[in-house]
């Protein structure tokens, strides 16, 4: 199977990176390199190639390189799901973002038109062990590589609950003010709902039909409270009660993700700290598998660090599943030595900093 590839990239004032081209041949790729030389920041103008704001979730004008701060720009040739395109991304200042598909403005969900991007960073490393935030935006991502109008249903439910919360804070009594708002809030909760199970349900049988060398994850929503069949008329009853609080105290953005160990009978949170990366690992694959069966096309995958985290065994099972599955995985670190078992099956650069400037150099294995 040939997965979807970037052909050609290049970075223009984008954080440590004043000018940087690369060429693409749509194997996977090893970007190795010392810390603070740029790798990551490769990583990350990919990961714009998607709706949303990257893997960072930085702000706009954080991807300006300094001390310029003239403007980014991102450009990027696609060999997308069903023909080439010429994708851009840029801003000035604090500026939204602007995207240009074939040289046609464009919104920022038609990226998943033509690319689908996932990614494990580092700092998703303590995801099982931290707040439910993170586990919720890590599904919710999941969710958008199937689904990319779940970006649209969730902003529509976040805008009704921010002014229904506006309400409850400044002590509105007057019923009519609020019905709208929790009849808009319930209906997008249905959706958002329909689609994390979805997801979690496609998920699963990517993994059961996976010969794979990491563990399966068992994957469940989990609420504070056992969430209501009708969203609108508990959103009524609860007035009083959320009025107390100041906020909306039921919902999806209350949900959580609950992960286990399937092997171990375990949840995720009392693994070891490797089997916790072996989890998220896991996943990602069983994302990428996934897509890969609905859309015949494997996603572009984005691994920042992830060999450094894995034993040899592992880290030669990694590369052999993403070979199998003939996606581009761009994969960064420190050493050459982490992707010895990759070898001549992918593509080497190499990163390096000088002057602040990030410089970047196709190399040998």
């Amino acid at each position: 199977m040939r997965g979807l590839a970037i052909t050609s990239l290049t970075l223009s004032h984008f954080r440590s990176h004043r000018l940087t081209r690369m060429e693409f041949d749509g194997r996977p790729v090893a970007i190795r390199g010392p810390n603070g030389a740029g790798k990551t920041n490769v990583l990350e103008a990919v990961s714009l190639l998607s709706p949303g704001r990257g893997m960072r979730r930085a702000a706009t004008e954080d991807f300006a390189r300094r001390p310029e701060t003239i403007g980014w720009k991102i450009r990027a040739t696609l060999d997308g799901f069903e023909a080439g395109h010429e994708v851009e991304t840029t801003a000035e200042g604090v500026e939204a973002r602007q995207v240009r598909i074939d040289g046609k403005a464009a919104p920022q969900l038609a990226l998943a038109r033509v690319l689908r991007v996932v990614w494990l960073v580092p700092a998703m490393d303590r995801l099982w062990i931290e707040a439910a935030e993170g586990r919720r935006r890590f599904l919710d991502r999941l969710v958008l590589s199937f689904r990319p109008d779940h970006a649209e249903v969730s902003l529509d439910y976040e805008k009704a609950m921010r002014d229904r919360n506006r309400l409850l804070r400044d002590q509105v009594t007057d019923p009519h003010w609020y019905a709208a708002l929790e009849a808009r809030m319930a209906a997008a909760a249905a959706r958002i709902d329909e689609n994390r199970v979805a997801t979690l349900t496609r998920l699963a049988a990517a993994q059961d039909g996976a010969e794979t060398g990491f563990p399966r994850a068992d994957l469940a929503l989990d609420f504070p409270e056992p969430e209501p069949e009708d969203l609108a008329a508990a959103l009524a009853t609860g007035r009083r009660r959320d009025m107390a609080a100041g906020r909306t105290l039921n919902g999806p953005h209350r949900a959580d993700l609950a992960a286990t160990h399937r092997d171990k009978g375990m949840a995720a949170a009392h693994c070891s700290t490797g089997e916790q990366k072996a989890l998220l690992i896991s996943l990602i694959l069983a994302n990428a598998r996934a897509l890969a069966a609905d859309q015949g096309r494997a996603p572009v995958i984005l691994l920042d660090e992830v060999a450094a985290h894995l034993d040899e065994t592992r880290r030669a099972m990694l590369y052999d599943e993403i070979c199998a599955l003939g996606a581009q995985a761009l994969m960064t670190g420190t050493e050459a030595h982490l992707f010895a078992d990759l070898g001549a099956r992918g593509q080497w650069f190499e990163v390096a900093e000088s002057d602040g400037i990030s410089l970047v150099k196709e190399c040998s294995p």
